[in-house]
């Protein structure tokens, strides 16, 4: 019988044998009412319907079983057909190609993962971002510590790709954010205000050999390598924009600055913005960079520091000055007016500032 009348019977003796055993209690208490005033009352009714009541509930017992019965032998047969199909693909022998006819090259779709792309794992939490870490081959081979910082909008849009920020660090074997705990919560801030659309931030290991890293990159700017195996490395983990002027930058703040202002000057076929923070700065070289740039491109730099950093200011000052008179098509703008009540809280303040400009320089 199929499974659906069997649930249809089985409910009609339900409904049937609940009525009679309902009918049947209410005639047997009028027995009892009748009897305990001496009337006449017969007890054939009471009878029947008990025994009617009885019989359902047989029904009902035989008919549960037999829906059990059948869903658990309808489950065993899909179990036992998916075995059987199983069992039919583990036996079945591949294909067997002529031995004169050339194996056809797998398709690209399939080629495993290269064995040399970068893992990057889960070191902790900043500024209501997670951070990650991995190890990456430098310009000149050896491998170095890179960490990036996924902003908190990264995990909430499954389907975006963000900008990047390459933070340069001016102490050498450390990353930015060792020096600069609080640089994260600096361009988290800019979001947060409306200012600045989210970045990913990536904050490669500054080489060791010197305890200057920048100021080699500063004396010659035109030495800035195109570092290929960490663009490679971060647009392959993370959903980024494609390496370019159209979706990257670099900043650099303190000891950093002087790395990012000769990064943005010379390759601005690479970064379409550069931020330099509270640096000091080799104006000439600077200069002599923006000059040899290659492409058409037009270089975009902000030079930031605080009011009462004197020397920054003239730096800075002396940078847009030489890069006025060397006749660059670089556009330098600087930002002097921040100044708060410590030291950390303008650096804050000023990563705010710069991370603004970087997001409108990408904008246009």
């Amino acid at each position: 019988m199929p499974r659906s009348l069997l649930v249809l019977s089985l409910l009609v003796a339900v409904v049937a044998g609940s009525w009679l055993a309902r009918s049947a209690m209410v005639r047997w208490r009028d027995l009892r009412a009748a009897q305990t005033y001496e009337l006449a009352a017969e007890v054939r009714p009471v009878l029947v319907r008990a025994f009617a009541a009885a019989l359902c509930l047989t029904c009902v017992s035989a008919l549960g079983v037999a829906v059990l019965v059948g869903e658990r032998g309808g489950r065993g047969a899909v179990r036992a057909v998916a075995a059987e199909a199983g069992s039919a693909d583990r036996v079945a022998p591949p294909p067997v190609s002529s031995p004169s006819a050339p194996s056809a090259p797998a398709p690209s779709a399939a080629v495993a993962p290269s064995a040399s792309a970068v893992a990057f794992a889960s070191v902790g939490r900043a500024a209501g971002g997670e951070l990650m870490q991995g190890s990456v081959p430098g310009p000149n081979g050896r491998s170095r510590t890179v960490r990036v910082w996924l902003p908190a909008e990264y995990g909430k849009s499954p389907a975006e790709r963000f900008p990047v920020i390459v933070l340069h660090s001016g102490t050498p074997g450390r990353t930015a954010d060792a020096d600069l705990p609080d640089v994260f919560d600096g361009v988290a801030s800019a979001v947060q205000q409306g200012k600045a659309r989210p970045f990913v931030v990536v904050a490669p290991e500054a080489p060791g050999g010197t305890g200057h890293p920048c100021d080699l990159v500063a004396a010659a700017p035109q030495a800035v390598a195109d570092d290929a195996a960490l663009r490679s490395a971060v647009g392959a983990a993370f959903r980024t924009l494609p390496p370019g002027p159209a979706g990257w930058s670099v900043l650099g703040v303190d000891g950093g600055a002087p790395c990012a202002a000769a990064a943005g000057l010379a390759r601005p076929d690479l970064y379409g913005a550069a931020a330099a923070v509270s640096g000091r700065y080799d104006a000439r070289a600077l200069a002599g960079a923006a000059a040899e740039a290659p492409g058409a491109v037009t270089a975009r730099l902000l030079l930031a520091a605080a009011k009462r950093d004197t020397d920054g200011l003239a730096s800075g000052r002396a940078v847009q000055a030489a890069l006025q008179g060397a006749k660059s098509r670089a556009q330098v703008r600087t930002s002097e007016v921040v100044q708060d009540y410590t030291p950390e809280r303008e650096r804050l303040r000023l990563v705010r500032v710069a991370v603004q400009y970087l997001a409108e320089g990408l904008a246009k």
